[in-house]
Order: C-alpha cells, then sequence, then structure tokens
C-alpha cells in the first residue's frame, strides 16, 4: 500500500518505481500485498455509488484488453444485462502497454456509444439513470494513468495489471467479474 501510494504521487523516483515494479513482476506478489494496493487505490481513486434501491452493480476487473485478432463478448454482454435492469460497472483506458490490444473505448464505440470523455460527475449521472458506468483512467484516474510509460519501458505486464483485474471504482455492495487470463495471477 506505502509503495503504491508513493508512485502513484509520484513521491519517490522513475529508478525506484521501475526497480519496484520490476522486482515485484519477477517474484509475484502476496496476497496481502495486493489487499494493500487495493486500498490504495479504493482511497486514491474515482468513487462510484449507487443509488438508493438500485440493484447491486456487476462490476467488470477487465480493465485494458491485450487481444488483437478475436473480440472480448462483454461489451455485448453488459448491453444484455443492461437490457434486464442489472447495472454494470466498467473500467478502461487507452491502448495498454504491453500487449496495446483492443479498449473497452473503441468496442463500445463500434456499437456508436461514447462512453469516453464524461467528467466523473456525468458518469455517475449516468450509472443512477442508466445503469451504466465506464471509469476511464486518463479522465477519472490520472494518478494510476501516469504509471503506463514505466509499463510500456518494462515490457512485462506488472503487479499493478494484476491488481487492477480486482478493482473497481464502485464503492458499496457489488459482484466483482475479475478477468484473470493466467494461471499464476488465479
Amino acid at each position: 500500500a506505502e509503495a503504491l501510494h508513493l508512485m502513484l504521487n509520484c513521491d519517490v523516483s522513475p529508478a525506484q518505481i521501475g526497480a519496484f515494479l520490476i522486482a515485484h513482476r519477477i517474484r509475484r506478489p502476496e496476497p496481502q500485498e495486493l489487499a494493500g494496493m487495493l486500498d490504495t487505490y479504493q482511497e486514491l481513486g474515482p468513487k462510484l455509488l449507487s443509488g438508493e434501491g438500485q440493484r447491486r452493480p456487476l462490476c467488470f476487473g477487465m480493465p485494458f484488453d491485450g487481444r488483437n485478432r478475436t473480440a472480448p463478448i462483454y461489451p455485448l454482454t453488459t448491453l444484455i444485462l443492461l437490457s434486464a435492469g442489472q447495472p454494470v460497472v466498467l473500467q478502461g483506458g487507452k491502448r495498454m502497454p504491453i500487449k496495446f490490444g483492443i479498449t473497452t473505448h473503441e468496442l463500445f464505440r463500434a456499437l456508436d456509444l461514447n462512453l469516453q470523455g464524461l467528467t466523473m460527475e456525468q458518469v455517475q449521472r449516468g450509472f443512477l439513470q442508466n445503469g451504466i458506468a465506464f471509469i476511464y483512467q486518463p479522465n477519472h484516474f490520472p494518478l494510476a494513468d501516469n504509471l503506463n510509460s514505466y509499463r510500456n519501458e518494462i515490457g512485462k505486464r506488472s503487479t499493478i495489471a494484476s491488481m487492477e483485474l480486482m478493482w473497481t471504482a464502485h464503492q458499496g455492495e457489488h459482484l466483482l467479474i475479475s478477468g484473470f487470463v493466467h494461471p499464476p495471477t488465479e
């Protein structure tokens, strides 16, 4: 928790950030370390709240997709869930190092839905009115987005990427659906 807090707030040098991320990648994080990192994201990240009487949302912990030859089905799953009155929270950003695959935003744009460029207040209002929220990291969590250059330079998936599979901006009761893809992460 403390290390991630220092990195997000740029209270350590770039060399220290890189060394930490590389060392953590090699060693693999312990569950209590991931829990501490989640606490830091929850403290410093955006916050989304359900409305009174709103159903418990499904929060998809699949922020960055490395696919470039196939498309995931969660955008269509999201639309089906919304049509059944089930609130959904998504997160994502720009094409993410190291795979630079298609993004959540691009998939929804292909369906003629633009979920990027909204303020957090607009996201909150849209979530309460329509049951969908898309937390766009560059706009809503720039502290975390600032670490992307390190992810690119390291050239390997960092511990932060594993932690982001378990994070959501939603505060309160929800069901988190994590997008684990590798046995060590599971």
